[in-house]
């Protein structure tokens, strides 16, 4: 009798090899470009849990949509709607979703709750945001990248503009060791990510607090939010801490003449990014929002045993 294979979580970007990440990319084109209603017999018959402690849009409506369209049953909860709620520990409901569930898609806060999601889970569990990071984020991101520039991440020149301390920006030192670019974290000082990270990274991740040289050839240009989720006492602060570091046309203009924009969403326009670089053409955050779907697709299909179409 052959072994079962073992589970594969997906809760960084380090979960994965670059091979492996280019067979969720081959996966992820597959996806994008058959008509809509093709491939529902990939994950007929199985359901996947969608664990969301923190709001939600493009995350869960990705989620869920993605896996009717592959013919699963999406399972959507929340604390106010399960037994979490009400004090049930992480690792009884892990047992017990991962026992009814194939696999466990959970947006949560601290890292900590999602290892423990991931130690007592039978099944694969995907790190939907954490504190810590944001890979099935970056995951697209990169994909979206390299879609739009129409050749691999790999060798170019990326900057994260802002709040470089924030889950996003961390996922992002995820994905310059793992596809090989160099990422320019461009912000104050004080919001650069864990020394330990950086010092991982080496010389693929550098620093720049100045912001009239932070874009200067950059090919991908990405940004987030300066108050994230459960920073809301600390808005006021953040906001004139981060002055000056907003991308904007003219931060743009310094970029490499082909270079995109990218934004997570959501977005507060006149922070973080103007309204007319975000709306501008170089903007390629609709795309980015979209290809949510079709990475997370490409991603379930491969931690549950299918890595090619």
């Amino acid at each position: 009798m052959a072994d079962t294979p073992k589970k594969r979580d997906f809760l960084s970007l380090f979960d994965l090899s670059l091979a492996e990440a280019r067979e969720v990319f081959a996966l992820t084109r597959t996806m994008k470009h058959e008509p809509k209603g093709r491939r529902t017999e990939l994950l007929r018959g199985r359901a996947v849990a969608i664990l969301l402690e923190k709001a939600s849009t493009r995350t869960r409506v990705s989620f869920e949509v993605g896996v009717a369209q592959l013919g699963a049953q999406p399972v959507v909860l929340g604390i106010q709607g399960s037994q979490l709620g009400r004090g049930e520990p992480l690792k009884d409901t892990a047992r017990v979703l991962s026992r009814y569930c194939d696999a466990i898609v959970y947006r949560t806060f601290a890292t900590s709750r999602l290892r423990e999601m991931a130690a007592f889970s039978s099944g694969p569990v995907i790190n939907a945001l954490s504190d810590d990071g944001h890979p099935v984020q970056v995951l697209c991101d990169v994909y979206t990248a390299e879609e739009a520039l129409k050749t691999p991440i790999t060798g170019k020149r990326v900057a994260f503009v802002g709040d470089c301390s924030s889950n996003m920006a961390r996922s992002w030192v995820e994905a310059a060791q793992l596809f090989d670019f160099q990422l320019v974290l461009a912000g104050p000082e004080e919001f650069m990510p864990p020394a330990s990270e950086l010092a991982r990274a080496g010389a693929r991740v550098t620093r720049c607090h100045d912001p009239k040289a932070a874009l200067e050839g950059v090919e991908i240009v990405n940004t987030d939010v300066w108050t994230s989720m459960g920073q809301e006492d600390e808005a006021e602060a953040r906001l004139h801490a981060l002055t000056g570091w907003t991308v904007d046309d003219a931060s743009v203009a310094r970029a490499a003449s082909s270079a995109v924009v990218l934004h997570c969403l959501p977005a507060h326009r006149g922070e973080e990014i103007a309204e007319s670089t975000i709306e501008g053409p170089r903007s390629r955050v609709w795309d980015q929002a979209e290809n949510r779907l079709h990475v997370q697709k490409g991603l379930l299909l491969w931690l549950l045993g299918t890595r090619s179409l």
